[in-house]
């Protein structure tokens, strides 16, 4: 490993969005989906964060039915709003029973929903807003319009778009500057490199990378024992049977490189989505300072051309076996259209 200042460099999120630390910190899990978390810790690791440098921070106003937003309220509470940026995404509806049953992009929704999320998080603003997932009975135009309205009345200072595809990035552009496209991108996930990543660089949009570790799967800690309750990824294919022997096997080649380099295979695996471009951010979902000290020494892990082409061999494109999600949620993606 080698260490400079540069690895923490501040990374622009396209043309026109904010100045962010080159990791950002996804809180999805502390609150939803991942199976129990302890909140003592989450406000812990939301800490250490901040301590480490880290600005960006997201969220989704369904993330544990607002539980998310306001676990982040009682994180930052006394911490100066210029240390950190708040990317919320809007727009999942859910049932009583935690049931996903749609998305709502109307203007109407997108102003509701930012007016709760200002008061669960206890801010004036929020730095990048985002529709979680395209809705099909509303143009792109119309949403976009309505998040452009409250950028105007300084409730949101940037718009972001998230798992869409490079026709609605377009449409989406022409009606305001977009900051950035929060969508998947991993070793084992690269189907962004096809068309949506280059139209996001020919229209001057940042991209930050979720899934990163493929939900744990690449992280070198996942086992066939790994899960708990509640946890969705007993859903996920990529997690299931055969599937899971196959990528875990991909993933000891991993580690084998990783070992040889001194580093862990999370390191090697959020190394690879940051060298893939200045303008992509990964996001990491650490619940844990433990986990989050691992990632942020990826920044230190230096890249060079034969690592990526041992990378490269060990795990091509495609190499996966199983979608990223199951059938209905696919359903769901613009960027998988």
């Amino acid at each position: 490993m080698t260490t400079t200042d540069s690895t923490r460099a501040l990374r622009t999120l396209g043309r026109t969005g904010p100045q962010v630390f080159p990791l950002g910190l996804g809180a999805m899990g502390m609150s939803a989906l991942y199976g129990p978390a302890d909140r003592d810790e989450s406000i812990a690791t939301v800490h250490a964060a901040l301590d480490a440098g880290i600005t960006l921070i997201d969220t989704g106003d369904f993330y544990g039915m607002g539980d998310n937003e306001l676990l982040l309220a009682d994180a930052l509470r006394g911490v100066d709003r210029d240390r950190y940026q708040l990317s919320v995404k809007f727009g999942a509806q859910r049932s009583p029973d935690g049931a996903f049953i749609g998305f709502d992009g109307s203007p109407a929704a997108v102003k509701t929903s930012l007016a709760y999320s200002l008061r669960r998080l206890g801010v004036d603003h929020v730095d990048i807003y985002r529709p979680a997932r395209l809705d099909p009975r509303v143009p792109i135009e119309e949403t976009v319009g309505a998040i452009a309205e409250m950028v105007q009345a300084g409730y949101v200072r940037h718009i972001g778009l998230s798992e869409v595809g490079a026709d609605s990035l377009r449409r989406a552009a022409a009606v305001h500057p977009v900051s950035d496209l929060q969508i998947e991108y991993a070793l084992i996930t690269r189907g962004i490199e096809n068309e949506i990543l280059p139209t996001a660089r020919e229209l001057g949009i940042g991209v930050t990378a979720y899934g990163v570790l493929s939900r744990g799967l690449i992280s070198g800690h996942w086992t066939k024992d790994s899960g708990a309750a509640g946890d969705f990824r007993s859903r996920s294919p990529r997690f299931q049977g055969t599937n899971l022997d196959h990528n875990l096997a991909l993933v000891e080649t991993l580690r084998a490189i990783a070992e040889r380099k001194g580093v862990t295979v999370a390191q090697l695996a959020i190394a690879w989505v940051a060298a893939q471009g200045a303008d992509i951010v990964p996001l990491v979902g650490a619940r844990r300072r433990e986990r989050l000290a691992e990632s942020l020494g990826s920044l230190d892990v230096a890249l060079g051309a034969e690592d990526f082409a041992e990378i490269e061999k060990a795990v091509p494109v495609g190499a996966a076996a199983g979608d990223r999600y199951d059938a209905g949620q696919m359903a769901h993606l613009d960027s998988e259209k």
